[in-house]
C-alpha cells in the first residue's frame, strides 16, 4: 500500500485529472468485477490496477497531456506508449505485479484493433477488459482540455453500442447493470458527469486519448 500511495502521489503531482480519473476507474472496475462474480483476489487486483492503469503517463510530456487541440502522429505515439511504460514501472514493485496485465492491456479492444499488441477477445485478460470499459466511460464523462464531457446517458449508450466491438459484451452489460442500479452513489474525488443520474428521466466509443 505504501508503494501504491507513492505512485498515486506522483501521478497527482503531475496531472491531477489522471489521479482522480484513476481513482474513479478503480471504483468502477471493482463494482463491475463484483457484479461478474469475481473472487476477492481479483477484486483487490482490479482496485490496484485501476489506480495505476495510467501510471505510464508519468513519461508523457505535460504539454501533450494538456494540449487542447488534436495530437500530431508523434504525440499520439507517445501517449499510446503509456501502457507499456506503466507495465515496466509496475513490474519493478513485486507487490504490485498482479496488476500488470490490466495496466498493460487496458487499451486492447475486443475486436483486436486496440494497442499495444492488438489482442482480441479472450486473449485479453479479464482485468484489462473490465478496466477498458471503466476507463472509457469515465473519460467520456469527464471534461478534458480537448473536449467537453458527454452527458451520462449518451456515454452509457456508447458503451452499449460498442459492446462486441470495442468492449467484451458480457463486461459491457455488467457495467451498464452496475451504473443503472444506482449502487455507485459516491465517487472518489471530484465526480464526472457519469456518476449521478439525471433528474429527468458505429464509430468507437471515445476511449481516453490520454
Amino acid at each position: 500500500m505504501s508503494s501504491l500511495r507513492a505512485l498515486s502521489e506522483a501521478i497527482a503531482a503531475r496531472d491531477p485529472y489522471t489521479r482522480w480519473h484513476s481513482d474513479r476507474v478503480a471504483v468502477l472496475a471493482h463494482a463491475v468485477a463484483d457484479r461478474l462474480g469475481c473472487d476477492q483476489r481479483r477484486l483487490r487486483v482490479l482496485r490496484v490496477g485501476g489506480a495505476l492503469h495510467d501510471i505510464g503517463k508519468l513519461a508523457v510530456a505535460e504539454a501533450i497531456l494538456a494540449k487542447p487541440g488534436p495530437l500530431t502522429d508523434a504525440e499520439l505515439a507517445e501517449v499510446r506508449a503509456h501502457p507499456e511504460v506503466g507495465a515496466r514501472i509496475v513490474a519493478r514493485v513485486p507487490a504490485l505485479r498482479p496488476a500488470l496485465p490490466g495496466v498493460l492491456y487496458h487499451h486492447e479492444r475486443w475486436d483486436g484493433l486496440g494497442y499495444p499488441s492488438r489482442r482480441r477477445g479472450h486473449e485479453i485478460p479479464l482485468e484489462a477488459r473490465i478496466l477498458a470499459v471503466a476507463d472509457s466511460f469515465d473519460a467520456m464523462t469527464s471534461n478534458r482540455p480537448y473536449r467537453r464531457a458527454l452527458p451520462r446517458e449518451q456515454a452509457l449508450a456508447e458503451v452499449d453500442r460498442c459492446a462486441g466491438t470495442q468492449f467484451d459484451p458480457e463486461v459491457a452489460m455488467a457495467f451498464l447493470d452496475v451504473l443503472e442500479s444506482g449502487v455507485l452513489a459516491v465517487a472518489a474525488g471530484p465526480r464526472s458527469t457519469g456518476w449521478t443520474r439525471p433528474r429527468a428521466s458505429s464509430s468507437p466509443a471515445r476511449s481516453p486519448r490520454r
